[in-house]
């Protein structure tokens, strides 16, 4: 009977040892685990001994080193030998395969303690094993899943590249492996989500889920809180603006800026008008604005004179191979809508490329870009090539149009009085430390020395102008270039000498 009692006994001691290893062996898959090398370490305390875990080529993944033949762990990952259980002199090894055999073996797991391995221990080594295998399984999991992530996130960035250099040919061929039907539309809005720089990779997952594939979603390589997302398709654009709206509304510190809709060859004049956007979002009670459908001067101007002159402007471009005018037209385009650096990142090429690009097109039109009056009439006459979507037409270069002649519309002249004329209810002088500064291509400090005040001033009157214009002044751009064009329309600059006007046709 006492035996008996005592046997019921030490199988209750043996039941209940087995019950709390197996629980601390479950713990290292609960979330707060999941680190083969805890899992290892708590083996080897388990066992009274020294564990470690080898990779596929014998190099150590985790643990102490474990002094093991070459040979024999060579079978092991082979698969010759599933396991193996030997003496060395007074220590005790056990060896298990973890994964499929070699080649794709994802190693061995080798214990070594100086008493012989018992029931209990050799299926502690053998249970590890399998939580190890689990675990690697998880990672590596993990990480394809990362690399997957990675490569999707760079193949989506180099479509984007893509459409901001106009190359809608071969952003649809590398869309359709994996968006088929995506780039199908010829139109797009483009819009702008800007949130926290920390946040931003969840905020483009929220993007992605939120659009359901129906946009291209890229983390913006220019800044980094932005979210560009490329929505192509007239009624998939309009779908895909109000749940970005309906994201912006639940995020709060998100803004959204949205575009018109372009060819989807222009996708860069949507970016520059969402991010042009953007900035009267943080001042929209719910966070978000699109591109405002004002009056634009190109639009109170002769269409065909228009067209003439900007076709005979770019005409030195038009013997260069095709890919590269396209190549320094689309640079040109982004160059004079944001900085040089932001262009580099944008088109995904260093800043000494861009300027060098732009540096070629200034030859080529004899055309001094660093001045700002230059630089609205080139922006003028890119954004007016690329609205026609097609090559532009020699016929129309015929006509011999010169820029002033674009400035002297009375249309165009109402215009620029009455935007230019809300500047004098300001009791500084606005409008006249706007012009200076624009003469001295927007350096406050030349601007001072021609005004004979303090470079801070010019910036204060500057930034007071912004609100009153409606429009961004010191950040380059189409709204600069408007202002510009409304103090040339008006007289209050000179035209800018432009060397492709007086080329012969």
């Amino acid at each position: 009977m006492a035996g008996r009692e005592d046997g019921e006994a030490g199988a209750r001691r043996s039941g209940s040892r087995e019950a709390a290893w197996a629980e601390e062996l479950l713990d290292q898959l609960r979330p707060a685990g999941r680190d083969v090398r805890k899992v290892v370490a708590w083996l080897a305390g388990s066992v009274g001994g020294t564990a470690c875990l080898l990779d596929g080529g014998g190099a150590l993944l985790a643990g102490e080193p474990v002094g093991l033949d070459d040979e024999l762990v060579a079978d092991v990952l082979a698969g010759r030998l599933a396991s193996a259980a030997l003496q060395e002199g007074e220590r005790h090894l056990r060896l298990v395969r973890v994964g499929a055999p070699h080649p794709t073996a994802a190693g061995v797991l080798a214990v070594a303690r100086p008493t012989p391995f018992d029931r209990h221990g050799a299926e502690l080594v053998t249970r590890t094993a399998a939580v190890v295998e689990l675990l690697l399984r998880a990672h590596e999991t993990a990480s394809a899943g990362r690399r997957l992530e990675r490569a999707t996130a760079a193949l989506r960035l180099a479509i984007l590249q893509l459409l901001m250099v106009e190359d809608t040919v071969s952003a649809r061929r590398v869309a359709a492996g994996l968006w088929p039907g995506l780039l199908d539309a010829d139109t797009a809005r483009v819009y702008v989500v800007q949130g926290h720089r920390d946040e931003r990779d969840r905020l483009a997952a929220d993007c992605l889920d939120a659009t359901g594939g129906r946009a291209l979603v890229v983390l913006c390589p220019a800044d980094d809180e932005h979210v560009i997302v490329v929505a192509p398709g007239r009624g998939g654009g309009r779908g895909v603006g109000d749940v970005l709206r309906a994201l912006v509304a639940a995020r709060p510190g998100t803004y959204l800026g949205g575009s018109a809709r372009h060819g989807l060859a222009r996708t860069a004049t949507g970016y520059a008008q969402a991010v042009s956007a953007l900035a009267v979002a943080r001042f929209s009670p719910d966070g978000a604005a699109m591109y405002a459908e004002r009056t634009h001067p190109e639009r109170l101007m002769d269409p065909e004179a228009l067209h003439a002159w900007s076709t005979r402007l770019l005409r030195p471009l038009d013997g260069l191979p095709h890919h590269t005018r396209a190549e320094l037209l689309a640079t040109t385009r982004l160059g004079l809508e944001f900085t040089a650096v932001a262009a580099a990142r944008i088109l995904g090429v260093s800043r000494n490329t861009v300027r060098a690009r732009m540096e070629r097109v200034e030859q080529l039109l004899g055309a001094d870009l660093s001045r700002l009056t230059v630089r609205a009439a080139v922006h003028l006459a890119l954004n007016t090539q690329a609205s026609q979507d097609r090559a532009p037409e020699r016929s129309r270069g015929d006509r011999a149009v010169r820029f002033p002649d674009l400035l002297a519309g009375p249309a165009l002249r109402a215009w620029a009085q009455e935007l230019l004329v809300r500047l004098t209810a300001d009791a500084r002088d606005l409008r006249g430390t706007l012009r200076a500064w624009i003469a001295a291509g927007g350096n406050a400090e030349r601007a001072a020395d021609l005004l004979g005040v303090h470079a801070q001033t010019v910036r204060e009157h500057v930034r007071a102008a912004e609100p009153v214009l409606e429009r961004r002044l010191l950040a380059t751009g189409s709204d600069q270039y408007e202002v510009v064009l409304a103090h040339l329309a008006v007289g209050d600059l000179e035209p800018p000498d432009l060397g492709g006007e007086s080329r012969p046709g």
